[in-house]
């Protein structure tokens, strides 16, 4: 249970997950003039300290993500943000003000940005984990140049792994698409382009059992509705499953969408005054680096303005 006094510290803005869309948010915040509080419950950038390399990154191409995130992190301690470890376990909304309920402690802001991010549906195999970056990758537009000219296999059949597909025969030798249905659950005509590319494999009726390779991915095997095995000669694994956003604990501050996504348009303003989003956990179409740290740029604008 926390251990608080009864009247914590106001801040004026609150920002509840310290990935590129947050961290981004408190500097805006800081530069505004705002006190400002970053809370994250296990380690700053998210996501992305899982990528290697990150080729789309404006300005410093082949970054680890890593390094990006240290850079950022740098800055916000040079602006003197205030950074906390701590898990936010809910958000009660009180008269002038937005209570944080945490498992060490309890906050209060005029304002809160939510920028928890989400994250990508594994498939849960052996080994996938220790492999991310090495051969499993979740991101094809993050990741994709770094297997031209090599055969991958793109696990999905939405119209996400349809997309990712489509990108990555523009770059690879052979596109392998393993998805577990006879049809695809994404637009037909993204399929129809895919049948015109020849260097694009239909797997279907087929689901990921192992994955080849021990400090690298060497390959995949996959297994058919039947039970047979099949061995996909691959570099690289691109899983496209589907997300889940980490928003739970927002559901009765926030409205969600049926997936759980924050309902936000590009001004990133939720349904509750005073309460903000930012990145991959709002509704939005694109989600990148770029569009993360917009959306921390926007939110800060938006709660500069509701603060007057």
């Amino acid at each position: 249970m926390p251990q608080t006094s009864s009247t914590p510290d106001t801040y004026d803005i609150i920002i509840i997950g310290a990935g590129i869309a947050g961290m981004t948010a408190a500097i805006y915040a800081k530069r505004a003039g705002k006190s400002v509080l970053i809370l994250e419950e296990k380690m700053y950038g998210g996501q992305i300290i899982q990528t290697t390399k990150i080729a789309n990154w404006p300005g410093d191409p082949g970054i680890s993500g890593v390094d990006l995130s240290q850079k950022i992190y740098h800055q916000m301690n040079n602006l003197g943000i205030k950074f906390e470890y701590d898990k936010v376990l809910e958000v009660k909304n009180e008269d002038t003000t937005k209570r944080i309920i945490c498992e060490d402690d309890e906050y209060q802001a005029r304002a809160i940005i939510i920028a928890v991010g989400s994250v990508d549906r594994m498939l849960g195999l052996p080994r996938e984990q220790a492999l991310v970056g090495r051969g499993i990758s979740y991101c094809a537009t993050c990741d994709g140049a770094f297997y031209r000219n090599k055969p991958v296999a793109v696990i999905g059949g939405g119209n996400t792994a349809l997309y990712d597909a489509l990108y990555l025969a523009d770059i690879a030798s052979k596109v392998y698409i393993v998805h577990r249905r006879n049809q695809f659950r994404g637009d037909k005509y993204l399929s129809d382009l895919l049948h015109t590319r020849p260097n694009v494999e239909f797997v279907m009726e087929s689901t990921p059992s192992e994955i080849l390779g021990d400090k690298k991915v060497e390959g995949l095997m996959v297994e058919n509705s039947s039970g047979n095995l099949q061995t996909l000669n691959v570099a690289g694994i691109f899983v496209a499953i589907g997300r889940t956003p980490a928003t739970a604990i927002f559901k009765n501050l926030v409205k969600l969408d049926d997936a759980g996504y924050i309902v936000a348009g590009e001004d990133c303003v939720t349904s509750a005054p005073g309460v903000f989003v930012a990145g991959d956990c709002r509704t939005k179409s694109v989600r990148q680096l770029v569009t993360a740290a917009a959306d921390g740029a926007v939110a800060v604008s938006e709660a500069v303005k509701f603060l007057g």
